[in-house]
């Protein structure tokens, strides 16, 4: 992009001293990754493209549901429809917002076997999921590659952002040891969220990864947490645990994990993921649908199959994941998966 059009575009943002030219050439030269491209996802995507970040990296493992439209703002009633994956319907709205940038969607799981590859080449990371066991693999990711990573969060009416600078400020689990137990804390499920929460801490946050893109030391150091509805916020100082399992003992639990059969409930679905052992096989959709129409109606497009058989939604992935709606028991969705598509 000319000098010229740069200006134009951006002149605003480069009128901002924090930011000013040279800081928008940083811009336009970095890589960010966003892991999950939901409600936080779509916020740190939106303004980070819309800001002239160069080259975003999506990735994401699900699709879009009417009920995703009231706070994940990159995605419309046509994405719904189709059931497109989040990352491609992202991309393809991002692109139309700003041509200049690269946008890259991966429709896959971030999981221990290809986080390091995901990872690879970018300049930051940036939280955008709904899952502590993600955040806590991230984190693991990010520490060993000395990475800078920023944790952000969403529920009901309140959120929170850390900026994680590996072998300098606090990691995660320096401020949370151990993974919350399932059960013991609030979700979408239980709890909702408004969109206003999205974008606050989506506006803390990307700002977090403006600032450290252009190497302002102005970066927060600590954790920002606010609740809209109670009209609160406060940041804490949080130091680095000398012992802390990851940055201090360089043990990396999540990211060592052995990858087998996984399944996790997802937040507000009632439906449950389910990833086969074997993180290389590969579907035959085609195949797949063939042998599923003669029992319910089976829709397919490049990205994915969705079948409706016996009361339960079948969203199928060539990656061999499957998303199982109609129940919240991983043990329910694992004998759906092996009856209809086989362990």
């Amino acid at each position: 992009m000319s000098d010229q059009r740069v200006g134009d575009r951006y002149s605003r943002q480069i009128l901002f001293a924090g930011v000013g030219a040279d800081g928008q050439r940083k811009l336009e030269r970095s890589s960010v990754v966003i892991v999950g491209c939901g409600a936080m996802g779509s916020a740190l995507a939106n303004n980070l493209v819309r800001s002239g970040v160069g080259r975003v990296r999506l990735v994401d493992r699900d699709f879009v549901e009417l009920n995703n439209l009231q706070r994940q703002t990159l995605y419309d009633e046509r994405d719904a429809a189709e059931a497109a994956p989040k990352a491609v319907a992202a991309a393809r709205r991002l692109s139309a917002i700003n041509s200049a940038g690269v946008i890259e969607p991966v429709v896959a799981d971030f999981n221990a076997d290809n986080a390091e590859t995901l990872l690879e080449g970018m300049d930051l990371a940036l939280d955008g999921s709904d899952n502590f066991e993600t955040r806590y693999l991230l984190n693991d990711a990010c520490v060993k590659l000395g990475k800078p990573w920023i944790y952000s969060g969403v529920i009901a009416a309140y959120g929170v952002s850390m900026t994680v600078l590996p072998g300098d400020t606090a990691c995660l689990r320096c401020v949370f040891p151990e993974r919350p137990l399932p059960g013991t804390t609030p979700t979408c499920d239980t709890a909702g969220v408004l969109n206003g929460i999205v974008a606050a801490i989506g506006g803390v946050t990307s700002t977090e990864a403006i600032k450290a893109l252009t190497g302002s030391d102005r970066l927060a150091r600590g954790l920002f947490w606010m609740d809209l509805w109670e009209n609160t916020a406060e940041r804490m100082e949080l130091p680095r645990q000398p012992d802390c399992v990851t940055c201090g003992q360089r043990e990396y639990e999540y990211l060592d994990a052995a990858l087998g059969e996984d399944t996790a409930a997802l937040c507000g679905r009632n439906a449950v993921q389910v990833r086969p052992a074997g993180s290389h096989a590969r579907l035959d959709l085609a195949a797949l649908a063939a042998r599923l129409e003669p029992l319910g109606a089976v829709t397919r497009n490049e990205f994915l199959l969705r079948a409706t058989l016996d009361g339960y939604e079948m969203t199928i992935f060539p990656d061999a994941r499957a998303i199982i709606k109609g129940t919240a028991e991983p043990s329910v969705a694992r004998t759906v998966y092996a009856r209809y598509i086989g362990m």
